[in-house]
Formats: C-alpha cells, structure tokens, sequence
C-alpha cells in the first residue's frame, strides 16, 4: 500500500539539504518517498531494485547510497544491523514503535509491539544524555530453529 509522503517529512529533508549545502534534486526525494513506501525493513540494493521495476525510475547506486546516508544524518531512516545481514533500514516513524527478535540460527527477524517495554525505555532517564529513539535487539533461537536443533540433539 503506497502512502503519500507528508509535507512535515518532505519539508523536514528539505531543509536539512539547504542547511547543509546540498542541492534538493527530484532523485533525493523520489528516495525519500520510497524509503517511506516499503512496508518492511529494506537494504539498499532492495530498495533500488523497487524503484527500477515497479516506478520505471533509473538512479545510480552512488545517488542511491549517498542519499540513504543523508536519510540517516537527517533522522528520517534508521539503520539496523542485524547479525551479518546487510544494513537495514526503516523509516524512523516505524522504528519508534516496535523492538526486533533475531533468530541466531535461521536469521528470521520479528518486530514486537509492547507498550510495557516502550514506555520502560521511553521513561528511563541517562544522565547526561538525551534519547532520541531507541533500538532493541533481542538474540535468539525461534521456535522452528530450536525444535529441528532439539531434533537433531544438537540444544
């Protein structure tokens, strides 16, 4: 489901590119837009491969890195690294609502939504240091993984 890119965000991008001397080209911000559009985590090469079939929209991968990066500086996308996965991303309007799951064995990834633990985190005061958003990562076998590995006898 494609949803249109609010004006808060656009306006939010904007100006960090003047702020910071970069030039607003129609490819930053057709960027922007799908990074917004992609319902799940993505990494770049998916997020260029999206563009290129489904919007007809030819950009570099150096365009494409580059403006991920700006995303990032910017505090619109989030990036994760989950285990020895290529860099993910989401928008940072996602990331502030779930924490992830990461099967050590089959590498699955699952986002749990719990009020409790946001608002522990949320709520938590740091000395000398102001959150902005938070990531957590929970390591773990799934229940696939340790029942075959249960199996098997190898847990």
């Amino acid at each position: 489901m494609e949803t249109t890119l609010s004006a808060e965000i656009r306006n939010q991008f904007a100006d960090y590119l003047l702020r910071n001397g970069f030039r607003q080209t129609q490819e930053r911000f057709a960027i922007l837009e799908q990074a917004y559009n992609m319902e799940e985590h993505f990494d770049v090469e998916t997020l260029y491969k999206k563009m290129l079939d489904e919007k007809g929209f030819h950009i570099s991968r150096a365009t494409l890195y580059n403006t991920i990066e700006l995303l990032v500086a910017c505090r619109l996308l989030v990036r994760h690294q989950f285990g020895t996965l290529a860099a993910q991303y989401e928008a940072r309007t996602k990331a502030d609502k779930h924490f992830h799951v990461i099967c050590t064995h089959c590498g699955a990834i699952r986002e749990i939504k719990d009020d409790n633990v946001r608002n522990a985190v949320l709520n938590k005061r740091i000395t000398k240091f102001t959150a902005e958003y938070y990531s957590l990562y929970i390591f773990g076998l799934c229940s696939k993984c340790k029942y075959a590995l249960k199996r098997k006898n190898q847990l």
